[in-house]
């Protein structure tokens, strides 16, 4: 069966309608029924991005939204159904106050300026994460894109805000029994009561190799792809490097 190519990639601007980025390199070909239904990226290294160059940690972060509307792109060019990113985990509350003030801030912001971008790419927004602590604006913008796109039919864009893999486990359990009791309990109902479907290539940049309580339940099964790049200097290459090492993995789900 001969290879199915991703679109060519051709000039304009990522920043209006046109998703495609002058800089892109061409796409490859990915066979079919290899591309992943669901990738789980954890987007690590802004902060050792902005170390190198005698930055502040907060301008790694601005850097990195470049790259997250970059790997949007890329994943709607080959095919991907949904598309879950880590923007901030319940861990990253240790971090200073001023980061902590900066990334809420920010977190707006973004949502904002980029809505309307994702909305007229056919992307539908959702949020997965825990309101407890989250600014009640950046819930507020959350909201608003949800609303704003929940027709779309096109990739499903999860940005998870104030989430952890272990409190959605147990939420999920809790909203399980509340309606069925403990006889209602099963592996099949917890997963139905999970944020996103299971994920099929869980990628994370920066060099670091852990799940860091992302979608843990979900990525049970998922085949596990880390890049050293930093996570301001990814693009939709990179993507497309990891959804090709996805595709020489023989996925046997315990069988021999």
């Amino acid at each position: 069966m001969p290879p199915v190519s991703f679109r060519q990639v051709g000039a304009g601007s990522w920043y209006g309608q046109n998703m495609d980025h002058p800089q892109a390199p061409a796409p490859g070909a990915v066979p079919p029924g290899v591309v992943p239904r669901h990738v789980a990226v954890v987007m690590d290294g802004n902060g050792r991005w902005a170390k190198e160059r005698g930055l502040p940690r907060t301008e790694g972060h601005r850097a990195g939204e470049e790259a997250l509307v970059e790997v949007v792109a890329g994943a709607i060019e080959a095919g991907v159904e949904w598309l879950s990113v880590y923007a901030f985990s319940t861990e990253n509350w240790r971090r200073s106050p001023s980061e902590v003030r900066f990334l809420m801030g920010y977190s707006r912001r973004v949502l904002r300026a980029r809505r309307d971008l994702f909305h007229s790419w056919n992307v539908r927004v959702r949020w997965a994460g825990q309101a407890e602590r989250l600014w009640p604006s950046v819930i507020r913008e959350l909201r608003e894109a949800e609303q704003l796109t929940v027709n779309n039919t096109g990739l499903q864009l999860v940005l998870c805000v104030n989430y952890g893999g272990r409190a959605e486990i147990i939420s999920a359990a809790k909203s399980v029994m509340e309606q069925g009791g403990a006889a209602a309990l099963s592996e099949a109902s917890l997963s139905q009561a999970m944020s996103t479907p299971d994920v099929d290539l869980f990628w994370r940049t920066s060099g670091e190799a852990r799940l860091s309580n992302f979608l843990i339940w979900e990525a049970a099964y998922a085949e596990l792809v880390f890049t050293d790049k930093l996570w301001p200097d990814v693009t939709r290459q990179d993507l497309w490097s990891a959804i090709d090492q996805y595709g020489t993995r023989e996925r046997r789900y315990g069988r021999a």
